[in-house]
C-alpha cells in the first residue's frame, strides 16, 4: 500500500490537453443536434436544473464519504475520491446523454453551471470533506485554482464548442445536416479511441494495482449513477429523459480535471492519480454502456 504514493501515472500534460481537444470537440457534435427552443424548455424547469445542482454537489459528496467510511481505503485513494466528488461534471457527460437519447440541453447547462462555479465549489467542497475524512492524516498539500486558468479551460472545452455547433444548428440547417452524421461517427470513434490509449498507456500500472482501486471505483461510479437517477426521479418526480440526464450528470465527473489537479497541487500523489486515472477510463465506459442500454428502451409518456 505505501508505494502508492510513488506510482508512475503516464497522464502528463500534453495528453490532458489532448483530452481537452478531443472533448472539445465531442461537445462540438453534441451542440450541432441543440435548437433554442431547448434551452426554452430548460429556462421555463428550472426544477430539473436545480435538481442536478443538488445531485452533483450535495448528494454526490455525501455518498462519497459514506463509501470512505465503510470502505476505509487509505487516506491517498479516498483523497482520490474526495476530489473526483468535488469536480464539476465532464463534457463526456453531454455526449453520453446525448447518444441516450435524453435531455441533452440540460446536460450542457448542468455541465456550464456546475464547471463556471467549480473555481469555488470544487476547493470547498473537497476542503469540508477532507477535513472529516476517518482517521484524517495533516498535510502540507494547498489547494489553489486559478480563476483564469479555469475560464480558458471551459472556453476550450464548453463555451467555443457550444457556441459553434449552436450556431451552426440554428443558422446554418442545411450545412449542418451535411456534416452532422459524419461528425457523430468522428466523436464515436474518438470516444472509444481514448478508452483504448488510456488503458494502453496505463497497462503495467493497471495491472500491478488495478485491484487496489477497481472495485472502490466500480462501486463509487455505480453508486453515483443509481442515487442520480432515484434522486431525480423518485424524490423529485422529475420525467424520465431528465431523470436519466441528471444520472448521468452525478456518475460522470471531470476526472481530467481532478488529474490536473493532482499534478498541479498534489505533486502527482500515486493513490490520487490512480483513482483519477482509473476513473478517466471507467466512467467512458460505464457512460457508453448505460448511454446504449437506455437508447435502446423507449422513453414513454409521463
Amino acid at each position: 500500500m505505501e508505494t502508492l504514493e510513488n506510482i508512475n501515472i503516464n497522464f502528463d500534460q500534453n495528453q490532458v490537453t489532448l483530452l481537452n481537444i478531443c472533448l472539445g470537440f465531442l461537445m462540438f457534435g453534441v451542440a450541432l443536434d441543440l435548437k433554442i427552443d431547448d434551452f426554452k424548455y430548460i429556462f421555463k424547469a428550472p426544477k430539473s436544473i436545480i435538481s442536478g445542482l443538488l445531485s452533483q454537489w450535495i448528494l454526490l459528496p455525501i455518498l462519497t464519504m459514506v463509501l470512505v467510511y465503510i470502505i476505509q481505503p487509505t487516506y491517498s485513494l479516498a483523497l482520490g475520491m474526495v476530489l473526483i466528488a468535488a469536480c464539476p461534471g465532464g463534457n463526456v457527460s453531454n455526449y453520453a446523454v446525448h447518444l441516450a437519447k435524453a435531455n441533452a440541453a440540460l446536460s450542457i447547462m448542468l455541465t456550464m453551471i456546475s464547471t463556471l462555479l467549480c473555481v469555488f465549489s470544487t476547493p470547498t467542497i473537497f476542503s469540508i470533506l477532507e477535513s472529516i475524512l476517518p482517521e484524517r492524516v495533516e498535510s502540507q498539500m494547498i489547494f489553489e485554482i486559478k480563476f483564469a486558468d479555469m475560464i480558458w479551460s471551459i472556453g476550450q472545452l464548453i463555451i467555443i464548442p457550444l457556441i459553434l455547433g449552436f450556431i451552426l444548428s440554428n443558422y446554418y440547417p442545411l450545412f449542418t445536416n451535411k456534416i452532422k452524421k459524419s461528425v457523430k461517427k468522428v466523436s464515436f470513434i474518438i470516444f472509444v479511441s481514448f478508452v483504448i490509449v488510456a488503458v494502453a498507456g496505463n497497462f503495467e500500472n493497471l495491472k500491478k494495482y488495478l485491484y487496489l482501486v477497481f472495485l472502490i471505483v466500480f462501486i463509487h461510479n455505480s453508486l453515483a449513477l443509481l442515487v442520480g437517477y432515484f434522486w431525480s426521479r423518485r424524490i423529485m418526480n422529475l420525467p424520465i429523459a431528465d431523470s436519466r440526464t441528471i444520472s448521468i450528470e452525478t456518475g460522470i465527473q471531470n476526472s481530467g480535471l481532478a488529474l490536473i489537479l493532482i499534478f498541479n497541487f498534489f505533486d502527482g500523489n500515486g493513490g490520487m492519480a490512480l483513482i483519477a486515472a482509473w476513473w478517466s477510463i471507467w466512467h467512458l465506459i460505464s457512460a457508453l454502456s448505460l448511454a446504449w442500454w437506455w437508447r435502446r428502451k423507449q422513453i414513454l409518456p409521463t
